[in-house]
């Protein structure tokens, strides 16, 4: 099953944490990292704080997706990931986007992910790495969005 994880940061040493988080991916039981899109900075989107930095990354699991979710949970606990309310600053933050072709929504998890149309820090780097997702509508919509590929 290929999956598609949002990484992104905006405490501490973002970059360095998005490449451990690129490491911690490839180290998952039953899976295997097959793409990761470039680095992007952008501006924080329904909140204040630093720059974030993002990108995707497309793994190849076995995983069930509530099993992968709870092993992305465990590498942002690992990082020092803390949920002060919605939105808040982060040192790693790992969205489960897409899970093959799964649709589920649940309390613990919605995927694909509801809101990742929504937002340029999402839509560019997966566009790089799997371009048939995005389509041009979907980056028009969000081409307001400052984000910048590093």
């Amino acid at each position: 099953m290929l999956a598609y994880v949002g990484i992104g940061a905006n405490l501490g040493d973002a970059q360095a944490a998005l490449a451990g988080a690129f490491e911690a991916l490839a180290a998952l039981p039953a899976s295997r990292l097959v793409r990761r899109s470039s680095i992007y900075r952008s501006a924080p989107v329904g909140t204040d704080g630093p720059d974030y930095f993002n990108a995707v990354a497309a793994i190849e699991t076995r995983l069930a997706p509530l099993e992968l979710l709870a092993h992305l949970q465990a590498i942002e606990n690992a990082a020092g990931r803390t949920r002060p309310w919605r939105w808040a600053p982060r040192t790693l933050d790992l969205d489960l986007l897409r899970h093959g072709d799964a649709t589920i929504d649940s309390p613990t998890l919605t995927v694909p992910h509801p809101r990742m149309h929504e937002r340029a820090f999402v839509l560019r780097p997966l566009a790089e790495i799997a371009p048939a997702l995005v389509t041009e509508t979907a980056l028009a919509a969000v081409a307001q969005q400052s984000i910048e590929r590093l």
